[in-house]
């Protein structure tokens, strides 16, 4: 049954394509980055605490006020035929009971060919995730630390095989507003998978970040630090294209240093002018540049820019995310203030 084949082919491409850490969980893609400003940052900020309604779905504790009314649509074209889209809205019902968040998650895998045992072509399939969640924020009365939770429902088809998984964020914030630090804590995806696609249940690809910014004293730059995948320290895997070979024929598998599986953990970013009309912003991720390096090459992978455009009620948002030399992602984003106070 080479549908069935294909449909675990198009499922390990999910997984290994969008993996955190080798593709060990299913529903990747709640990983994937939810905004151009957030993937021009790295991808994986959780400390921006403005009217930025995308940060929700990073971190639920930054959900605040200042998104009240204030919906963002987001676009991208991964590799091949893959597209992905977010979208993300805030609304204050009252003051004291702070701001509720809902956001969407949607990737579609394209047109695939079925073939059967024999290699025969059969019906061409497709396949496609998606993710709702609903977000609230609590500010702990008399001080400046800040938690919320996401609640995501998620829905995942391969083909005829469906599944369907249940999941909560959960993040923390202190906002050090004497000297401009913002300390993030977020642990995502804890749940299960409730419908699995076989007989099978998988694991939900659960991430711990830990996260610190500051806006620099006396320059317009905000620079963001993450470390990611906090649950697992060794997160490296040796690449078989530089492994040393010897006299004998054989080889020797290159070997991770303590240090280099350190930086694998962290991402780093910067935005020039944030709270102003026209932003721009650098990221860098370490673990992304290593995975990705080709030998005796230059390629650049790691590296992220975008630009933030506001035109009134407006903002436009573009990501550039280096990956490979033949596979980059551009990220579009559109958000519209409806609330009666521009931002």
């Amino acid at each position: 049954m080479v549908k069935k084949i294909a449909c675990t082919v198009l499922l390990l491409t999910n997984l290994v394509g969008f993996a955190q850490i080798g593709g060990r969980s299913v529903y990747q893609f709640l990983n994937l980055v939810t905004s151009p400003r957030q993937a021009a940052l790295g991808g994986k900020t959780i400390t921006i605490y403005d009217s930025d309604v995308n940060q929700a779905h990073f971190n639920p504790a930054t959900i605040n006020a200042e998104m009240d009314n204030k919906l963002a649509l987001n676009y991208g074209s991964y590799f091949g035929e893959v597209t992905y889209g977010t979208a993300a809205y805030a609304y204050t019902y009252d003051r004291h009971l702070q701001t509720f968040h809902a956001g969407v998650n949607y990737v579609n895998y394209g047109s695939f060919d079925g073939y059967d045992e024999n290699g025969q072509p059969t019906s061409s399939f497709t396949g496609s995730d998606m993710a709702l969640s609903f977000g609230y924020a609590y500010n702990i009365p008399f001080s400046s630390f800040y938690i919320g939770a996401n609640a995501k429902l998620i829905s995942s088809t391969l083909e005829s095989y469906n599944s369907f998984g249940a999941a909560v964020d959960i993040g923390g914030l202190f906002i050090d507003e004497r000297n401009d630090v913002n300390w993030a804590l977020v642990i995502r995806n804890i749940g299960m998978q409730i419908t699995p696609y076989a007989e099978t249940r998988e694991k939900l690809p659960l991430e711990v970040l830990v996260g610190v910014s500051q806006l620099m004293e006396n320059v317009p730059i905000r620079w963001h630090l993450t470390l990611e995948n906090m649950q697992q320290w060794n997160i490296a895997f040796s690449n078989p294209n530089r492994a040393e070979g010897s006299l004998d024929g054989g080889s020797t598998p290159e070997k991770v240093s303590v240090f280099n599986n350190a930086l694998r953990h962290v991402v780093v970013g910067a935005e020039l002018f944030p709270d102003k009309g026209f932003n721009i912003r650098l990221g860098y991720n370490f673990r992304r540049a290593e995975e990705l390096r080709i030998l005796e090459q230059r390629n650049f992978s790691g590296i992220s820019v975008g630009i933030g455009l506001k035109i009134r009620k407006l903002k436009f948002n573009y990501s550039y995310s280096r990956y490979t030399l033949a596979a980059n992602t551009s990220l579009f984003g559109l958000t519209i203030d409806f609330s009666d106070n521009s931002y």
